[in-house]
């Protein structure tokens, strides 16, 4: 963060001193809401949770080295007291993006906001200084602290914004005012929440109303290839970028192909020429998040050479997104157990299927370690009966539906697709899923898992990761 003194902070968040001997005193650390990550000159940011009260934590902080807590009360060390600990920092976010005058770029969309963001700040990286939102970090919390982190020498300020309702990316892009604003697709992520995909693309639409407009260096970068995105251009007055695979689209891809080992390959095509990519992210669906990135990378002035070179040279950023591992014995984990929807259900069985011809070779066959899909709403038994189909139809060797009700749909939608019940099998809880594979894994098999992140699905990637060695039949 730029560097700010206490009387400052307190005047641009509408707070009070409180227990601080001089006001003068300059935040020259990170602003941090985990006392355990406080540094020298921080400002530690109080915030009441549902199991834990930062305000408790204040005394801690400040002993580790906190300047000064942001609290909503009187905490016995130097605090500026403010009405909302939440509004107060989102007013210094704003305070501080304007000051630098840095690019923001703001990214949304049902599904890959996460793996593109990552993608853009690798690319991005090549050409300036860049932050960019570590993880999903996407709310009203999480943004204005990735947007503390810009100093006076970041170029590019990367804020993935997340939306639970109408109204919410709105209130970020108040935050943090973006002048490049990305939309990845409309899809039925959080579908029960909203009601239906027009509700979310009206959600996500906020983004590019925020933009400033085309005279101003506005600029809205949309996919060409989802029709509800597509239109968002009517509703801003910035210039519009189309990315996608659509002859119109300004930056394309052609000639996709897929390596082996499930790595899309393409011919990237911008306004200034064509290059190829090799991604090193597994699965078809990363070539639209890779012309997203290519797309905002292109509107600030890099050469598709650059951009080609940046992406291919691109890994994961984030923790459990198709994270590929391949054991010692030769069986492959493929962690995707962050978070999962219908799209990026259907996403994660393409990319194992891909990899599946390579595990054939070996000997080995494709698993699909599968739970529950949260906050669908009423099309819950149909997305997942449709999942469990697909998982048939993309000859996956074996389903494991983990988990209660929606696991069971899952199930049945493979075994009626499929034949005697053989493609699929159900079990209670992420330890039988351990317990069956340890039993059943042989060398060359690729096991994906994937579901929810409230599941925690994770903990089978990790239980097979260390468990190495464990294979039937050694």
């Amino acid at each position: 963060m730029i560097a700010l003194s206490l009387a400052e902070i307190a005047d641009i968040t509408g707070g009070r001193p409180h227990d601080i001997p001089d006001p003068s005193v300059r935040i020259g650390g990170p602003v941090v809401i985990d006392s355990r990550q406080v540094e020298p000159g921080s400002l530690f940011a109080a915030f009441e949770g549902e199991h834990v009260d930062g305000h408790d934590y204040a005394e801690r902080a400040v002993a580790a080295g906190a300047a000064a807590v942001l609290a909503a009360r009187p905490v016995g060390v130097p605090a500026i007291v403010v009405p909302d600990v939440e509004k107060a920092l989102g007013a210094l976010a704003r305070t501080v993006v304007e000051r630098l005058g840095t690019d923001v770029v703001a990214l949304t969309g049902s599904a890959g906001k996460t793996s593109t963001k990552d993608l853009i700040a690798q690319v991005l990286q090549h050409h300036a200084p860049t932050v960019w939102t570590p993880g999903s970090l996407n709310n009203e919390i999480g943004l204005p602290l990735t947007a503390l982190k810009a100093t006076a020498e970041t170029r590019h300020l990367v804020l993935e914004m997340g939306a639970r309702g109408i109204g919410h990316i709105a209130y970020l892009t108040g935050l943090t005012p973006p002048r490049i604003g990305l939309v990845l697709n409309v899809g039925t992520a959080h579908i029960g929440e909203f009601g239906g995909r027009e509700a979310i693309a009206q959600a996500k639409g906020e983004l590019v109303e925020a933009l400033p407009a085309e005279a101003d260096g506005g600029v809205a970068v949309l996919n060409a290839d989802d029709l509800l995105v597509r239109a968002m251009s009517a509703r801003t007055k910035a210039r519009t970028v189309l990315f996608g695979e659509a002859e119109d689209a300004d930056v394309r891809a052609t000639e996709v192909r897929m390596t082996p080992a499930g790595q899309p390959s393409f011919t990237l095509h911008t306004p200034t020429g064509c290059s190829d990519v090799t991604l090193r992210l597994y699965g078809e669906h990363h070539v639209s998040n890779a012309l997203a990135a290519a797309a905002v990378a292109h509107v600030l002035g890099m050469s598709v050479e650059e951009i080609a070179t940046a992406l291919s040279a691109a890994g994961t950023l984030s923790r459990w997104r198709m994270e590929v591992t391949e054991r010692a014995d030769g069986v492959t984990i493929v962690n995707d157990a962050y978070n999962a929807n219908p799209e990026s259900m259907r996403a994660a069985l393409r990319a194992l299927a891909a990899m599946g011809d390579s595990a054939r070779a070996r000997g080995g066959r494709t698993w699909a370690v599968l739970g529950p899909m949260a906050e669908l709403g009423d099309a819950a038994l149909a997305e997942h009966d449709a999942v469990g189909r697909l998982a048939v139809r993309l000859n996956v060797s074996k389903l494991v539906a983990v988990g209660g009700r929606e696991a069971s749909w899952l199930q049945l939608g493979a075994y009626n697709e499929g034949s005697w019940g053989e493609e699929s099998v159900l079990v209670s809880d992420a330890q039988a899923a351990v317990d069956l594979l340890r039993s059943e894994l042989r060398p060359g098999d690729v096991v994906l898992v994937k579901a929810s992140r409230s599941i925690g699905l994770e903990r089978v990637a990790q239980a097979l990761l260390d468990s190495e060695g464990e294979v039937a039949g050694r």
